[in-house]
């Protein structure tokens, strides 16, 4: 089990035992969401290991395991904003291999993975089963966009300074992190889904050790 600080601990459990007061029973969907650099993944990996922690049967993906093919991602060019916003995604594919069939429940198979970006094709798929109550834990960029809003039974907006969301980006991804494609992606989906109006909760990630729910007249 991981170590954590008493209050991300804390924030932890309390957004989980939040969730579950009123998504406990059937097939749920809760995203975490937010800026490139906010730590979405180990936060929804954090956040799906309490929701389990009493038995409740959880399921981990990321969009970032749905990608298009290059040649379709960067088809408007490798810098255009526009391009990492409107084309980086398959959400057909994430619909029709993971979200219907998870939503479905039974023994109806899903599929958690289906691209490799780093070797730009497509993964063997390896269909899940499971529980008729479970939830499913998506992190990833543009989750509350709009053709995706409808999906979510909850959705998480995780908020970090500007000058620490950068430096987990080059520590993540270099120099190919730093490019305007991305801070200007995430503009154009700012302005046109206003993610943090619409999650159900917000937490400032700013230190990952310490993340703190914020509450505003928003929310």
């Amino acid at each position: 089990m991981a170590q954590w600080t008493p209050l991300k601990r804390d924030t932890l459990d309390s957004l989980a035992d939040e969730f579950l007061h009123n998504y406990a029973k059937g097939r749920t969907l809760l995203a975490v969401d937010g800026i490139d650099g906010a730590g979405k993944r180990p936060f929804a990996d954090a956040l799906a290991e309490r929701l389990g922690r009493g038995g409740h049967a959880v399921f981990r993906a990321s969009i970032d395991r749905f990608h298009r093919p290059r040649a379709e991602r960067y088809v408007r060019g490798e810098d255009s904003a526009e391009g990492y916003y409107r084309d980086s995604f398959d959400y057909e594919l994430f619909r029709r291999v993971l979200v219907e069939p998870f939503k479905l429940g039974g023994s109806t198979g899903f599929v958690t993975a289906a691209f490799d970006v780093e070797r730009d094709r497509q993964v063997e798929m390896d269909w899940k089963t499971g529980p008729q109550d479970a939830t499913l834990v998506v992190d990833g960029a543009f989750l509350n966009r709009p053709e995706l809003r409808g999906l979510w039974n909850w959705s998480i907006w995780l908020d970090a300074s500007d000058e620490q969301a950068a430096a987990r980006l080059f520590e993540l991804d270099g120099a190919a992190g730093q490019s305007p494609r991305y801070a200007a992606g995430q503009k154009l989906y700012l302005a046109e889904a206003n993610p943090r109006a619409r999650a159900s909760a917000i937490v400032d990630n700013t230190d990952p050790e310490h993340p703190r729910r914020v509450f505003t007249d928003s929310c």
